[in-house]
């Protein structure tokens, strides 16, 4: 603020004087340039800001359909963990986990599912409670990775390893 009040705001003052009173184009260049290049900069600044910035997540952004990614690790295996699980977090806090062949579901799962408290994270943490027994793929909570528009969550699988799940609904998917 004092650079601004003392320096730049009478620098420009005096360029404006001058070119005023001498009429010559390049007094206007310097004094359009001190006005345009801290817009262009904030501009530029507030750009970047938005593309590096992560997304912040809130309970009511995991609400959805879930099925495997198969781009993550393509291949048979991808495919049929695809076809074989998928599940739901409904608004009322509730999941259903659905073991199932294509289209016809197998088994249910159900449990709740909480978020961790803001102050603790920056984004609101996935947390997942089943009952007992349940199946080896919600045995713990899972991994969020998260980009500027989407996020994936993995689940570590004692059969499987990670198993990363999209938010989609699921769709046959071509032989």
């Amino acid at each position: 603020m004092f650079l601004y009040v003392f320096i730049i705001l009478p620098l420009c003052l005096v360029l404006l004087i001058i070119w005023a009173y001498t009429k010559k184009v390049r007094f206007g260049k310097i004094l359009a340039a001190f006005f345009f290049t801290p817009i262009v900069a904030l501009l530029i600044a507030a750009i970047f800001d938005w593309i590096f910035h992560p997304y912040v997540f809130y309970k009511k952004d995991y609400y959805g359909s879930y099925v495997i990614n198969t781009n993550f690790f393509p291949g048979k295996q991808a495919n049929w963990q695809y076809n074989t699980f998928r599940f739901d977090i409904k608004e009322n806090d509730s999941i259903y986990f659905y073991i199932t062949d294509k289209e016809k579901i197998v088994q249910t799962y159900v449990g709740s599912i909480s978020v961790t408290d803001k102050d603790q994270y920056s984004s609101a943490r996935l947390k997942i409670n089943m009952p007992q027994p349940t199946i080896h793929i919600l045995e713990s909570n899972p991994t969020i990775y998260r980009s500027k528009f989407t996020f994936r969550l993995v689940f570590f699988s004692k059969k499987f390893k990670n198993m990363c799940f999209k938010k989609c609904k699921w769709e046959k998917l071509d032989d």
